[in-house]
């Protein structure tokens, strides 16, 4: 029961990021290919950063958090999908090819927060969305050691499991504050 709540709570998160997403195909395409993985974790980071100070200061740019929430979940899978085609000199795909490669990551995270959630429960309902900006804070940190490690880990998760950690924990958030929660 605890997976099915989860699992269709965040399919309505990630439809909402979705359409922002294939809104910004079509006004740019997919001039996001330019990005090398180096500067989409910088860019991660920046969004990651807002939240915080979002979190505990008045705004000076009033856009809210559940955007820049909903932005790391794109950014992230922006991420994977660079990861899996390496960067471009131009928009190289179509917006089509970007959102079937889109859907492709969302399937693979959904999966992931399906096991997760089978081993965990839905631990992350009792958890505040402050700790969940944390929590991504220290993946993003963990990404830029790997990729100043040429990419390379002993015993740690590559890069791609630290992007969908952040999906997954970002999702969690949307979820939280589409219910009004914090």
């Amino acid at each position: 029961m605890q997976e099915s709540y989860t699992i269709s709570h965040a399919t309505r998160a990630l439809a909402q990021c979705r359409n922002i997403f294939a809104k910004k195909l079509t006004d740019y395409g997919a001039s996001w290919r330019i990005m090398r993985p180096m500067s989409i974790t910088d860019q991660l980071f920046i969004k990651a950063k807002r939240i915080r100070t979002l979190e505990t200061d008045t705004a000076m740019v009033d856009e809210g958090i559940l955007p820049e929430f909903m932005a790391l979940v794109n950014y992230s899978i922006i991420g994977l999908i660079q990861l899996d085609l390496g960067y471009a000199d131009c928009a190289d795909i179509s917006p089509e090819k970007a959102l079937a490669l889109y859907d492709n990551y969302v399937r693979e995270t959904l999966d992931l927060m399906t096991a997760k959630t089978h081993d965990y429960g839905d631990a992350w309902r009792d958890m505040r969305v402050v700790s969940f900006t944390d929590i991504i804070l220290t993946k993003i940190q963990r990404i830029k050691q790997i990729e100043n490690n040429d990419g390379e880990t002993l015993i740690s998760e590559g890069i791609d499991s630290n992007l969908m950690d952040i999906i997954n924990y970002a999702l969690f958030a949307i979820i939280k504050l589409n219910d009004g929660e914090e």
